[in-house]
């Protein structure tokens, strides 16, 4: 009872102490922490503690024992160990996946837009051709990023493009009712649309559900892409797998229009070395505003990424799409009968914008394509990179549609009847294209840090052009034996549900398109400390086309000889940009293309740019290359901590060289180019040598102005004229000269702009405006023929609500005011136009995991 204790604090560090022990290897003596509080605590017991002649109690620590030498592992123990470290750093990259920090980028993220402000893109795709960052490089480029996709609601890319200011939609001249037809700066690019820089010639309609982003080249490019490409080129950048983590999407859309559709996006990491990625497309929908008119669609795609070191990757990648349902080929238009009374598509004179004026029993289109591409980068040394594309495609197009054409203009005006014809098509054409480029980085010891590319690509395309035989109705009640049908009401289109027996087939004449491209080229990037860029290159294209088909000559059908044209295209361009703040710069650039006779690829005659397989008159039309040059003045900036890109440029592009189409009335007025062949009327014929130039001003917004406000969107102010013709002045209209006159499928205003808000950590608020000007139609390209489509605004609106970080909700209405106009003109002597949706809302459900 009478023995002193330590305090209970006092006993626990002594506890703690007596197990670890202390060494003090300076004084090499053994201290006992266990003595030392019985000592103090003997010391300060007072009165109550007993005294001792105990001696001093000392506890040794324990000291460290020698480690027998380890033995060497077995290679049974090695792999044993490589695999389980293997296996946890796969543990660890899943977890990492599953649980992102609040910093991270999502794995489905676009790779080339800004984190922070997805609607703004920091680069281009072509890394190798375009090494500066946007913001450096001076061209135009307009980028629809894979959230400016999502929130436009834009599945094809005609919707994305047509809702972007610049670029106009053309129709499907020379039979070729549906490829995407786009005129950039007023310069015809149905040809020159790529799908990861690689030339896409299947002039096809494109899906947009492997698309990750798309790329609006502007100005002449055929220094990067080759032939055409005089306003400019579109790039579509297609989704890759990634090893950065594993998701799984899901988008299911219902439309007022009776749309269905799912999308599926999957990417799996097998290891971090390879991951693959797949999707798949199901649609069965109606088109808002026209009748019968069905949009139908399936698709999937597959990627791979493999990496098997840091030095080496390989990418590989397959898509397929079929597009099916009822063709629309529009409205008829109404040319009144005398010249004070203004014309323009029938619904605005009183018919119902919803008049379908083909056959349901007998129209159809089925378009498709197959592509397949294999991908290989080698970082042979830290400053150069060896890259090979290969690509293989196949695309269709086949369908039969009826064409409004050629209104008998009635009194009263709801009496009037049209005549509908038939158009029909079976195109099959197959690309093989390969591109070897190599980059190399190096110093070159005055301060500069250059970029240089070398390649060498490799194009063959060919195509054959068939029709449709037997597309007269059946011989029964209310059919008809020809293959056009006229006397069709305008206001109650009356034989919609006429009986039709299977077509007869395909003529077995069809015309075959051979086209092979050899091309080199070098670009160089010049950097000095980010001051000053220097930009240039040179291409120069080996282009050979060979047609042949059937026709008539003099009487005669049958095959004829084949027609051949060979080019070759020497390209260049220069730019320098200066940056007087590393947020700005401001840019020279000048750049050169060339359009070789049959670039377009779909047309069998020259009417339509393409070189045909029978002679007019026996005569060959041989042409050589339009010649195309530019120039363009402009700036960037990026504002609000760097997360809005602004733009703005001059630009002016003049062609050399242009076709024109002109009337030969008699042999006084024809030439060797132009003979006249006909006893009596009047003889088309295409001749070369005309002009035309067009300038305007171009400016862009991309990006947040703050951290909830987003906008993307532009305008463009353009002038176009002809400054070359020769058609000679007269004093008849009929030889009226074009010079002075506009062009044909060119909207010479345009504004877009698309804008969402952040209301809170769950809603979002957005909308977009799209104006159109006027646009004229023409017999050819370079001819206004008084025939135009009205200018028009277009008003979208969404609200968006995350649910939770797994699902959310999507709410659009396109065209809120319902209202109604046209998206071309087709550019005939009997011209009809394409009316765009009608009012239709959407509700997208998203799955993210």
């Amino acid at each position: 009872m009478g023995t002193a204790k330590a305090p209970r604090s006092l006993r626990s560090i002594a506890a703690r102490q007596s197990l670890n022990g202390n060494f003090d290897a300076a004084a090499g003596k053994t201290v006992s922490a266990v003595a030392s509080l019985i000592a103090v605590a003997s010391v300060s017991s007072g009165a109550q503690a007993q005294q001792s002649n105990l001696p001093p109690v000392t506890v040794d620590a324990p000291k460290e024992r020698p480690r027998p030498a380890a033995s060497k592992p077995s290679p049974e123990q090695v792999r044993a160990r490589t695999a389980l470290r293997r296996a946890a750093q796969r543990q660890q990259a899943a977890q990492t996946a599953q649980v992102p920090s609040a910093n991270a980028v999502a794995p489905d993220a676009d790779p080339y837009a800004n984190p922070a402000a997805p609607y703004m893109a920091n680069r281009v795709q072509a890394s190798g051709k375009f090494p500066e960052p946007i913001l450096n490089t001076p061209k135009s480029i307009t980028v629809l990023t894979k959230d400016v996709l999502e929130d436009k609601n834009a599945t094809t890319l005609k919707q994305a493009i047509l809702s972007t200011a610049g670029v106009t939609l053309g129709t499907g001249e020379g039979g070729n009712a549906f490829g995407d037809r786009f005129f950039i700066r007023g310069f015809d690019a149905r040809n020159d649309v790529f799908i990861d820089g690689v030339r896409d010639s299947g002039v096809s309609v494109r899906e947009n559900f492997f698309t990750e982003q798309v790329e609006i080249l502007r100005g002449p490019a055929s220094s990067f892409a080759g032939r055409g490409t005089a306003g400019g080129a579109i790039n579509i950048v297609t989704k890759q797998a990634t090893t950065a983590g594993s998701f799984y999407n899901m988008d299911t859309t219902f439309g007022s229009d009776q749309t269905k559709r799912v999308v599926r996006d999957v990417n799996q990491v097998i290891n971090p070395t390879w991951a693959v990625r797949a999707g798949g497309l199901f649609q069965d929908a109606d088109v808002a505003g026209r009748s019968y008119v069905k949009d139908n669609r399936d698709g999937a795609f597959v990627a791979t990424t493999w990496k098997p070191v840091d030095a080496v990757k390989i990418t590989a990648g397959y898509i397929h799409t079929e597009l099916t349902g009822l063709p629309d080929f529009g409205v008829p238009y109404y040319r009144p009968s005398t010249a004070s009374t203004a014309g323009g598509p029938f619904p605005d004179f009183g018919s119902n914008r919803n008049n379908w004026y083909g056959f349901v029993n007998r129209d159809f289109y089925r378009i498709g394509q197959d592509i397949g591409s294999l991908n290989a980068e080698v970082q042979v040394t830290p400053d150069l990179l060896i890259a090979n594309r290969f690509r293989d495609s196949h695309s269709t197009q086949n369908y039969i549609g009826t064409l409004p054409e050629s209104p008998v203009i009635a009194n009263p005006l709801s009496a009037s009847t049209l005549t509908a014809n038939p158009q029909s098509r079976y195109q099959a054409t197959d690309v093989i294209a390969n591109q070897t480029e190599a980059t190399y980085k190096f110093n070159d010891g005055v301060g500069f840090k250059h970029t240089a590319l070398a390649g060498f690509e490799y194009d063959h395309e060919t195509s054959s052009i068939d029709s449709y035989t037997g597309l007269a109705s059946e011989a029964l009640p209310g059919g008809f034996t020809g293959s056009s049908l006229s006397g069709v009401s305008v206001f109650n289109p009356q034989y919609t549900n006429l009986p039709f027996g299977i077509p007869g087939g395909l003529t077995g004449k069809p015309t075959n398109i051979r086209i092979d491209t050899k091309s080199v080229y070098a670009l160089d990037t010049a950097n000095y400390n980010d001051l000053l860029i220097l930009n240039g290159g040179v291409r120069y294209d080996d282009y050979n086309i060979k047609v042949n088909g059937f026709g008539t000559v003099n009487g005669v059908s049958g095959v004829f000889g084949q027609q051949q044209q060979d080019y070759g295209m020497p390209n260049f361009n220069l730019g320098v940009t200066l940056k007087p703040l590393p947020n700005g710069s401001v840019y020279a650039a000048y750049a050169t293309s060339s359009n070789p006779v049959g670039a377009e690829f779909d047309g069998t005659s020259v009417q339509y740019g393409g070189l045909a397989p029978v002679l007019n008159g026996n005569v060959p039309q041989i042409f050589g290359p339009e010649k195309n040059k530019a120039i363009e003045l402009g700036t960037k900036w990026e504002l609000f901590d760097r997360h809005l890109l602004l733009t703005a440029a001059l630009f002016q592009t003049e062609k050399e060289n242009a076709r024109e189409s002109r009337n030969i009335t008699s042999a006084a007025t024809a030439t060797a180019a132009c003979p006249y062949t006909a006893t009596t009327g009047n003889v088309s014929c295409i001749s070369a040598g005309a002009a035309y130039r067009i300038r305007g001003i171009d400016l862009g917004v991309g990006g947040k102005i703050t951290p909830q406000w987003s906008v993307f969107g532009g305008l463009v102010l353009m002038q176009s004229e002809v400054t070359q013709s020769l058609i000679p002045p007269a004093n008849t209209t009929l030889y009226k000269s074009n010079v002075g006159l506009p062009l044909a499928n060119i909207a010479h205003q345009s504004f877009s702009l698309l804008s969402k808000y952040q209301l809170n950590d769950t809603w979002e608020l957005g909308g977009q405006a799209v104006y159109r000007s006027k646009i004229y139609g023409g017999t050819f390209l370079a001819a206004n023929q008084g025939t135009s489509i009205p200018s028009y605004w277009r008003f979208d609106m969404f609200a968006e609500a995350k649910i939770n970080k797994n699902w959310q909700v999507k709410l659009f209405v396109n065209n809120i005011f319902d209202t109604r106009y046209y998206d071309a003109l087709y550019q005939s002597a009997a011209p009809f136009v394409l009316e765009a949706p009608g009012r239709a809302a959407y509700l997208v459900i998203s799955a993210r995991y």
